[in-house]
C-alpha cells in the first residue's frame, strides 16, 4: 500500500488559515471588552438630549467637552480627588516596591518547607475581599487617630499590592544563580547591594511589571477609600465619581467624564508598558 505524501504548500495553508482564526477570535474578544470603554468615551463627549436619543447614537453627531468642563470645574471636587489619587498610587508603587523587593528575595532563598507557608498566608492574603478587611482596618486606624489622612489609605492599599508583588517577584530571584551572588560577596559586595546593582537590572521587566499594577491597583480602589476617608479634601477619583451618583437622578454625561478621566492613565500604562508587563507575567510564570 502506497502512503500519500502530505502537501508541504497544504500544511503551510492549513496552517495560516489556524493562525487567521485565532487572530479573528483574539480581536472579536479585544472588541467586545473594549466596547464599554469606548461607550463610556462615547457618552462623556455627547450633550445631555443626544445622550438619551433613541436610536442611540454610536458616533456622537455633536461632540461636546461640556462634561468636561463640569468635572473640572464644577463641583464634584475632581481636580482635588486628582491630586490626592496621583499622591496615594504614587506612594503606593514605591512603597510596594521598596518592601516587596527584599521580601521576594529572603522568601526565595528561605528553606522550601518556610517558603511554602509564607506563600500560602500571602495567598490567603490576596483571596479575603477588601470588604471584609476594610472594617477592621476602620477601627484600627480610628483608635490610632489616623482616619482622614493618606498614610491610612496607603496602608490599606499596600496591604493588596504587598502580597501580590511578593508572589510575583519571588520566581525572579528564585532562579537567579546563587553562584553570581556568591562571586559579589567576594567582591565586597553586600546582600543590599548584590540586589541593587547585579539582580534588579537582571529583572528590569518583573519589576516594570509589578510597578504597573501596584499603581493601577492603588489607582481603582474604592472600598479602602470609602472607608477610611470621609472627607473631600482627602478623597480619591473612585470616591469622586461615586458622589456624583445622586439619590434622585445622575449626570451620566459628567459621570462618563469622570470614569474616562479615570481610566486615562490605565489605558496609557497598558499601551506603553504592554511589551514589559507581557514579558514580566510571561517570565514570573515560566520561573519555579
Amino acid at each position: 500500500m502506497v502512503k500519500k505524501k502530505t502537501d508541504p504548500a497544504e500544511i503551510h495553508g492549513d496552517q495560516k488559515r489556524g493562525l487567521w482564526l485565532k487572530s479573528a477570535a483574539g480581536w472579536l474578544i479585544a472588541v467586545i471588552y473594549l466596547f464599554p470603554v469606548y461607550w463610556m468615551i462615547n457618552t462623556s463627549l455627547k450633550g445631555g438630549n443626544e445622550m438619551f436619543a433613541s436610536p442611540p447614537h454610536f458616533v456622537p453627531h455633536d461632540p461636546q467637552l461640556v462634561s468636561y468642563n463640569h468635572a473640572f470645574y464644577g463641583n464634584y471636587g475632581v481636580w482635588t480627588a486628582l491630586v490626592n489619587s496621583a499622591i496615594i498610587a504614587i506612594s503606593v508603587l514605591l512603597l510596594t516596591l521598596a518592601i516587596a523587593v527584599p521580601a521576594s528575595y529572603a522568601v526565595a532563598r528561605m528553606r522550601e518547607g518556610i517558603t511554602t507557608a509564607m506563600m500560602v498566608m500571602l495567598t490567603v492574603v490576596q483571596l479575603l475581599p477588601a470588604i471584609a478587611i476594610s472594617i477592621p482596618m476602620f477601627v484600627m486606624f480610628r483608635q490610632a487617630g489616623m482616619i482622614n489622612t493618606y498614610p491610612s489609605i496607603i496602608l490599606a492599599d499596600i496591604s493588596v499590592t504587598l502580597p501580590f508583588a511578593v508572589i510575583l517577584l519571588r520566581p525572579y530571584f528564585k532562579q537567579f544563580p546563587y553562584e553570581i551572588e556568591e562571586a559579589a560577596k567576594l567582591d565586597g559586595l553586600s546582600t543590599l547591594q548584590t540586589i541593587i546593582k547585579i539582580i534588579i537590572p537582571t529583572i528590569r521587566p518583573g519589576l516594570i511589571m509589578i510597578s504597573s499594577f501596584a499603581f493601577l491597583m492603588a489607582w481603582g480602589e474604592f472600598t479602602f477609600a470609602l472607608t477610611l476617608s470621609t472627607e473631600q479634601d482627602i478623597q480619591p477619583l473612585t470616591v469622586a465619581l461615586n458622589r456624583i451618583i445622586g439619590q434622585y437622578g445622575t449626570a451620566w454625561n459628567d459621570l462618563m467624564a469622570v470614569a474616562t478621566i479615570i481610566a486615562a492613565p490605565v489605558l496609557i500604562i497598558f499601551i506603553v508598558l504592554q511589551k514589559y508587563i507581557v514579558a514580566g507575567l510571561a517570565g514570573g510564570a515560566t520561573k519555579g
